[in-house]
């Protein structure tokens, strides 16, 4: 199964904010549609992400003192991001993701942004393959 594949059933929709959104709105955004990250653009250009981990860490250093923050305080720039192509295979993102402890990467396709997944979302396609093979070998030794 490849990240197309797994967009296609999840969807591709990518929520993005603006470098200068402060951190409470990035976190009502997250509560409210239930995700866990967000691009980031500055002048409608990518320039990073900012996860739900980035959120708390600032949280946790600041004292919940937020007056000031922006997403581009606490984001991951761009230059520090690693993606997906649409047509990796499940089994190296999830690797890839494990090792690099990411929760979420963006995946593109020819240059551009067609998709954000998480580390649920890959486990999830991983388990039903594995489900999968077990039905086929269940049924093979019957």
């Amino acid at each position: 199964m490849t990240m197309r594949d797994i967009l296609k059933e999840k969807g591709s929709e990518v929520l993005t904010v603006d470098v200068d959104t402060g951190i409470p709105e990035v976190a009502r955004i997250m509560m409210d549609k239930n995700i866990g990250a967000l691009l980031v653009e500055d002048d409608g250009k990518l320039c990073g992400i900012v996860t739900e981990r980035d959120v708390v860490r600032i949280l946790g250093r600041t004292g919940c003192d937020l007056d000031g923050v922006r997403v581009a305080d606490i984001m991951v720039k761009s230059e520090n991001l690693l993606v997906a192509e649409a047509d990796d295979q499940n089994d190296y993102v999830m690797a890839v993701m494990v090792q690099k402890n990411f929760r979420h990467m963006p995946i593109v396709d020819e240059g551009e942004i067609v998709g954000l997944i998480s580390i649920r979302d890959v486990v999830r396609a991983h388990v039903k393959k594995l489900q999968a093979q077990v039905h086929f070998l269940t049924e093979y030794v019957r």
